[in-house]
Order: C-alpha cells, then sequence, then structure tokens
C-alpha cells in the first residue's frame, strides 16, 4: 500500500513540478465535470484552453485579464514571502478604484492628460491606505491580519456601493448605480489602436523586473524575507519585523491599489458595483501558481485569465453556469496544495502483509 515518508530534504525537482501536475489533474477533473454535466469535454477543454489564444485579439483580451492578476500577484507574492497574509487585495483593489475614480470624475473638458499620473498615484496610495489599517492592527494590537484584511474587503465593497448609489451616482444615468463615464482624457493609454491593452501591462512587466532586483539582488529583499521567516534570527541581525510587516503590507496594497486604478479609467471607463471582480481573490491563487516567483507569476496570471475568458466563453455557448470560473480557480489550488505534499514527502509502496521466506514453516 502507497504511504507517504518525509524526504531527506525539499525536493527542488517537485517545486516545479508541482504546479504542472496540478493544471494536468484539474485539467483531467474538468474533463470528467464537463461529461457530468452533460457537454462535450472537448469542446469545455476548447474554450478554457484554445479559444483564448486563437487569434490576436483573443490574446489582446487575454493580455488585458492578465494585467491587474499580474500586479496584485506580486504584491502578494511580497506578502507571503514575508510570512504576512494578507487576504483582503481584493478590498484594497476596491479602495484603489475608488479613490482613482474620484480623481477621474474631477476631470472636464480642460484637463490636460497629466490627469493620468495622479489617477494612478491616487491608486496606489488609496490601496496603501486601506492595506496600512491592517498593518496599523497587526503592529499595534497584534490583530490577525487574515480576518482583518479579509472582513476589510466587505468594508470596501459596501464604501463603492454607497459612493456609487449616492453621491456619486450619474444623475443623467437613468437610476443606474453607477458614476457619469470618464473623459477621455482620464482613459489609461493603450498600447495599440484596436485593442483594450494599456500600459497597466507594461507597469506590471517593469514589476516583475522590480521585484526580482528587490528580493534576489539586494540586501533589503533578504532582510525583508529573513524578517517575516525568522522574527529571532532577524533580530538577532538587526533586521526588523515591524519594518517588515510595513513594507509587505504597503506594497501589496498599493500594487492592488493600483491595479485598481487600471481597471476603472482603463477597460471600465467609470465605477459601478460590478468593479469588484475577484481578481484580489484569485491572485491569491496567482501568486502560490507561480511559486511566489516573480518570473513565475507571468505565466500562473496568463493561465488564470484563460480560466476567466474560458469561464465567460462556456457560459455563453455552452451554457454552463457562471460559477464554472470559480469552480477551475478553486480546483486548481486545492489540486496545487495536494501536490506540493509530494515536495516533503515521498510515495513508498509497501506489502501489506510480508511474504515467508524460503525454508519458512
Amino acid at each position: 500500500m502507497p504511504q507517504l515518508e518525509a524526504r531527506p530534504q525539499a525536493s527542488s525537482f517537485w517545486s516545479y513540478a508541482s504546479p504542472v501536475l496540478a493544471l494536468l489533474i484539474t485539467v483531467v477533473i474538468g474533463v470528467l465535470l464537463f461529461m457530468a454535466l452533460g457537454k462535450d469535454p472537448v469542446k469545455g477543454l476548447q474554450m478554457f484552453f484554445w479559444e483564448p489564444v486563437r487569434s490576436v485579439y483573443a490574446l489582446s483580451e487575454l493580455m488585458v485579464k492578465a494585467t491587474p492578476l499580474l500586479i496584485i500577484a506580486l504584491g502578494l507574492a511580497v506578502c507571503f514571502r514575508s510570512n504576512v497574509w494578507n487576504i483582503g487585495a481584493e478590498g484594497q483593489y476596491i479602495i484603489g478604484a475608488v479613490a482613482a475614480g474620484g480623481v477621474a470624475l474631477l476631470a472636464d473638458k480642460t484637463t490636460g492628460p497629466w490627469i493620468v499620473v495622479v489617477i494612478l498615484v491616487a491608486g496606489v496610495l488609496g490601496g496603501m491606505a486601506w492595506a496600512g489599517i491592517t498593518a496599523f492592527l497587526r503592529d499595534r494590537f497584534n490583530a490577525n491580519e487574515i480576518l482583518v484584511s479579509l472582513m476589510l474587503v466587505y468594508v470596501a465593497d459596501m464604501v463603492l456601493s454607497y459612493l456609487v448609489f449616492g453621491p456619486w451616482k450619474d444623475p443623467a444615468g437613468y437610476n443606474f448605480p453607477q458614476t457619469k463615464t470618464f473623459e477621455a482624457v482620464t482613459q489609461i493609454p493603450r498600447l495599440m489602436p484596436g485593442s483594450r491593452v494599456t500600459i497597466g501591462i507594461l507597469l506590471g512587466l517593469l514589476g516583475v523586473a522590480g521585484l526580482w532586483l528587490y528580493l534576489f539582488r539586494t540586501y533589503a529583499g533578504f532582510a525583508q524575507e529573513v524578517s517575516g521567516l525568522a522574527p529571532a534570527a532577524a533580530r538577532y541581525a538587526g533586521f526588523s519585523s515591524r519594518r517588515a510587516l510595513w513594507v509587505a503590507l504597503l506594497v501589496s496594497g498599493g500594487a492592488a491599489g493600483l491595479a485598481g486604478a487600471l481597471e476603472v479609467a482603463g477597460p471600465i471607463g467609470q465605477l459601478t458595483p460590478h468593479v469588484p471582480a475577484g481578481y484580489g481573490f484569485a491572485a491569491i491563487i496567482v501568486a502560490f501558481v507561480g511559486r511566489l516567483h516573480p518570473v513565475g507569476v507571468i505565466f500562473s496570471a496568463l493561465l488564470m485569465s484563460m480560466f476567466y475568458i474560458g469561464g465567460e466563453l462556456a457560459q455563453s455557448r455552452l451554457g454552463l453556469p457562471m460559477s464554472i470560473t470559480s469552480v477551475f480557480q478553486g480546483l486548481l489550488l486545492f489540486n496545487l496544495l495536494a501536490c506540493d505534499t509530494l515536495i516533503a514527502y515521498q510515495l513508498k509502496f509497501r506489502m501489506p502483509f510480508s511474504l515467508p521466506t524460503r525454508g519458512a514453516p
């Protein structure tokens, strides 16, 4: 019978192979799921893994979805590497969008293009301020950052709802809960005409390079990780665990806020109750599938974007429920956690009984 035995040391092979195996298992379960729902599994997999990459336009939409996931996941990678469990990136994303939207609403026909920079800065500061609440409560009162950051997501959602149903509601919007459409000057510049891809993808890639340099090529990055993972050793070395806490949450919150600003001043173009798209929660999966490595996060963000687009296509073309996207996201995370067991443990097959030796009675 198979048994798990602890490895003498962690397997470097399974550290990289585990996400691949998790994806393969997710695909197999997806096939079974499509069959159980009475749908053609080949067409189902085609919606998720072929349609999002079949044309230039499809690839551009894939990058549109991947941009917020990539940026938020980069910030979460800093948190998780520092042993700070920020589960509330969705709330920081919402407040960043609200702050950016508030600035965008101030623009008029005479406003110059410089407003785009102010919008992005407002989004970053909004996300940092929201994450700063969690950092303060953890630092001052030792509150659990998991619960605090998660509960603040619902507060942020209520703040957004209050504004779009109340003072920021478009008086000419036929009573729909939304702000007016932002002026054209506030729109995030696009990379190419006819595409919705904005400069946000370039900011995300710059973030990948910057985070890689910070984590693996700077003394501050080394101190950040040590302070979170081994506070006693950090104190002995003169590192500050409090500084690591604040840096991790402010960087993570700022990244989420930037993603929110890029969305509302980019593809969305206004504030609505539908701004919360679950990117902050999905980015947690992106960060872990990417092994909390800046380069790995790129590929996992693209994979998660395929799940988003595939879910929308499966809903419209195959008649599947909208929750199919969340099902695939949850399956991938569950399978990843299960496959990660192979990093520290190995399967050993033992006979359930011992065979008699020659000459034994």
